[in-house]
């Protein structure tokens, strides 16, 4: 990585080579999982504050400072910290983004909705703190969970359809990555054309009637940000006739596990709907 940049970069006037570009050494983290991913990467001594959403690694809560939320920042308190690069993601922290460079540092957004834009996400994130080879290794762990879920999956009988609902008023279906790690856990994402949107509005299921009428065998809910409630689910207009309400296959899976686009997405969220849809099957079939 180091020789390619310097190879890169071309000669000063003075006929010498460039330094490569040096590794960022205090790093802000305004969103979970790159927090997360820093610790995996083995540098979360780089790491000089975090959002106070963070609770993966546990520890991480304990010895780093919280500056920020999801949609604000103590602007302030980060500037005191003097960070050499603050990371984040995604357009809703594109406003705290923009106050940061103004003040002068150096910020990367990211932007990952899909299983393939999270392990880019890694690999970016590596080569920001100059562990590539880390980042690669931590991918290809990823990688080889996936694919261990994927084979157990053609093993079962059928494959489940599934609506996941990540927000209750309005109605919110599951973003790209969640629908990707459906299918791969062995199941059928109900509303797969609408995942492929990006922005929650987008995503919004207008007609609660849509759901009786795509006949979900599981429901699993995450509310981000809130105690998923499955007796008010239940309990919605004729909803009592959905499969998955009927047979008790309604869930919830903590936003923490599923909804960060980070490593324990692609791991312990992975895991969590493969056993669902593993419990279900193993009820169809005595049935």
């Amino acid at each position: 990585m180091t020789d390619a940049i310097s190879s890169q970069s071309g000669r000063t006037e003075e006929g010498s080579v460039p330094a490569a570009v040096p590794a960022a050494q205090r790093i802000v983290c305004l969103s979970t999982e790159t927090t997360e991913t820093l610790y995996l990467l083995g540098a979360e001594h780089r790491i000089v504050g975090i959002s106070g959403f963070t609770v993966r690694p546990p520890r991480a809560r304990k010895e780093k400072p919280k500056v920020s939320a999801f949609t604000g920042a103590k602007i302030d308190r980060i500037l005191a910290l003097k960070p050499d690069l603050v990371v984040g993601f995604s357009n809703l922290q594109a406003d705290i983004a923009a106050q940061l460079v103004k003040s002068g540092l150096e910020v990367h957004i990211f932007n990952q909705r899909s299983v393939a834009g999270i392990l880019s996400m890694i690999m970016t994130l590596g080569a920001l703190v100059g562990t590539p080879d880390r980042a690669a290794m931590l991918v290809a762990q990823l990688q080889d969970g996936m694919d261990r879920v994927r084979e157990r999956a053609r093993c079962l009988p059928a494959r489940p359809q599934i609506y996941f609902e990540e927000w209750d008023e309005p109605m919110i279906c599951g973003i790209g990555w969640v629908s990707e790690l459906i299918g791969i856990a062995g199941g059928e994402d109900c509303f797969a054309e609408l995942a492929r949107q990006p922005l929650a509005r987008d995503r919004r299921v207008n007609d609660p009637d849509e759901v009786l009428r795509r006949r979900p065998d599981i429901i699993i809910g995450s509310w981000c940000g809130k105690k998923f409630r499955s007796e008010r689910v239940c309990q919605r207009p004729g909803w009592e006739a959905i499969p998955a309400v009927r047979s008790g296959q309604v869930h919830e899976i903590a936003s923490a596990d599923i909804l960060q686009p980070g490593p324990g997405a692609l791991s312990d969220g992975l895991a969590k709907l493969h056993a669902i849809i593993a419990g279900w099957a193993a009820m169809a079939a005595h049935e």
